[in-house]
């Protein structure tokens, strides 16, 4: 209460995210890397026993005295990483004296982030395809129903609920791919050394090349990892950083579109997004239904977008093997980066299984302004029963420009049909009205595009996340 707290994981973040980039997460994963150190180097015949080894694996994960001697260690050592190295020592004694053998920190520091990048992304993964599954099937249920476009954000020829939506899908399915990419793409640091050229490893190997290169190789492969980065410095590249931060801030520009276009069809009551029955709008208007989860999408999608910048500043000004002004800022980045990403997939998940449609102020706002866009229509009808075109094309431009006036300027309903049917000259097609003037008429593909997308491109790219869409449960906002 009386310190502060991020509300990124006090208020918003799921409970295994936040667990993920917790203090007990880290420095657990510290000792684990450890062990594997320690195996494989046994492995590869230093003299580490059988004893050592247990006692590191029976002390991975620490509790709250094993936190309290490592803080006390810091203030005396003002080294977090050795501070550890002893803790560790006080409960695996036997191992003490080769826990952290021809290390340096960054084997470690720089490797336990790595995991925490790849751990984080398996997070992320199934969740965006949990959201890009919510909302495809709200476009499949909407696909054929006629409702305004907007270029400019003025009206424009008809679409659909369900394909706009679809707009945002194709959005949400890059990132997917990209995060996928970023995710396959990750390697470990393994064991460089101090400077990267493997020198402490070297000697405790005799000058063995073929057994560092082993140690190396076998590291990773205990870690979970494919590969190893082929060099580094001190550090893994922070270039790293802004691989993974790219397609984080890119899927952030995607959500705030989304919620963007939500907050305007709000203020327009064509769709809202839920609206829990004792929830609140305003303090002060009591009949506000503001949208506020999607504000929320907008505020947050912003603070991830710019959190790459982070990544690529501090990748640019390393200095050769390594510098320590990238430390402080990663330990705030690149947490707060997948935080941020993951409040963003609960709240969009929570508003695709609750998007409100409201057909009857559609179909009036389509009224209003369809009129005006079945001229052309009713142009090529004249024509087909022996008229004019330039001739209809005068009377439809002299009739539209009334109408608007009666819209613009008197605060009217459009009366442009009713003028067309008072005209003696369109009493040829008088009877086609009802057809020209059908929304359906003016969607085009649209109700076929939906399906073949969901069919072509949206099921085989969350193929894999079955098994997590089907039992997911519904997202409920902590706040």
């Amino acid at each position: 209460m009386d310190s502060y707290q991020t509300p990124l994981s006090s208020r918003y973040a799921s409970k295994e995210m936040s667990k993920l980039f917790s203090a007990g997460t880290r420095f657990g994963t510290w000792r684990k890397l450890w062990l594997n150190l320690a195996i494989a180097e046994k492995e590869l015949g230093l003299p580490i026993s059988d004893k050592a080894i247990e006692q590191m694996k029976e002390h991975l994960e620490l509790d709250e005295a094993q936190m309290k001697v490592a803080a006390e260690e810091e203030k005396k050592r003002r080294h977090d990483v050795m501070a550890h190295v002893h803790t560790f020592g006080t409960v695996a004694p036997e191992a003490a004296p080769i826990i952290h053998l021809g290390a340096t920190s960054c084997f470690v520091t720089d490797n336990a982030d790595l995991i925490f990048l790849r751990d984080g992304l398996d997070i992320l993964l199934p969740k965006l395809a949990v959201v890009i599954a919510r909302l495809s099937a709200f476009a499949e249920k909407y696909k054929d129903l006629p409702t305004l476009g907007f270029t400019h954000f003025q009206p424009a020829q008809l679409t659909t609920v369900g394909k706009r939506a679809t707009l945002w899908i194709q959005e949400l399915l890059w990132d997917l791919r990209n995060l996928e990419r970023a995710r396959n793409d990750l390697g470990f640091r393994g064991v460089k050394g101090t400077t990267g050229t493997q020198g402490s490893f070297l000697a405790l190997f005799d000058g063995d090349h073929e057994k560092v290169k082993a140690l190396d190789k076998r590291v990773t492969e205990l870690s979970g990892f494919s590969y190893a980065y082929p060099v580094t410095g001190q550090t893994y590249s922070r270039k790293i950083d802004a691989d993974v931060l790219g397609p984080l801030a890119s899927f952030g520009a995607s959500v705030h579109k989304m919620a963007t276009d939500i907050r305007l069809l709000a203020n327009l009551k064509e769709v809202e997004e839920p609206f829990e029955k004792d929830q609140i709008g305003s303090s002060a208007m009591a009949y506000k239904r503001n949208p506020m989860r999607c504000e929320r999408l907008c505020s947050l999608a912003r603070h991830l977008n710019v959190l790459q910048l982070n990544a690529l500043q501090t990748s640019s000004v390393q200095w050769f093997e390594r510098t320590l002004d990238d430390s402080a800022n990663r330990r705030v980045t690149l947490p707060e980066a997948f935080l941020t990403a993951d409040i963003l997939l609960t709240t969009l998940q929570n508003v695709c299984e609750g998007l409100v449609v409201y057909p009857a102020v559609i179909a009036r706002r389509i009224s209003q302004e369809l009129p005006f866009m079945a001229t052309e229509n009713i142009i090529m009808a004249i024509v087909k029963a022996g008229g004019d075109r330039q001739e209809c094309h005068e009377k439809i431009r002299v009739l539209s420009h009334q109408a608007g006036a009666v819209v613009k300027e008197q605060g009217g309903e459009n009366d442009l049909i009713d003028r067309v049917k008072a005209d003696p000259y369109f009493a040829p097609i008088i009877d086609q009205l009802p057809q020209l003037l059908d929304p359906k008429t003016f969607i085009g593909r649209a109700p076929e595009q939906v399906d073949e997308f969901v069919a072509e491109w949206v099921n085989p790219a969350i193929e894999k996340y079955q098994d997590q869409i089907k039992n997911v449960k519904a997202a409920e906002l902590s706040v």
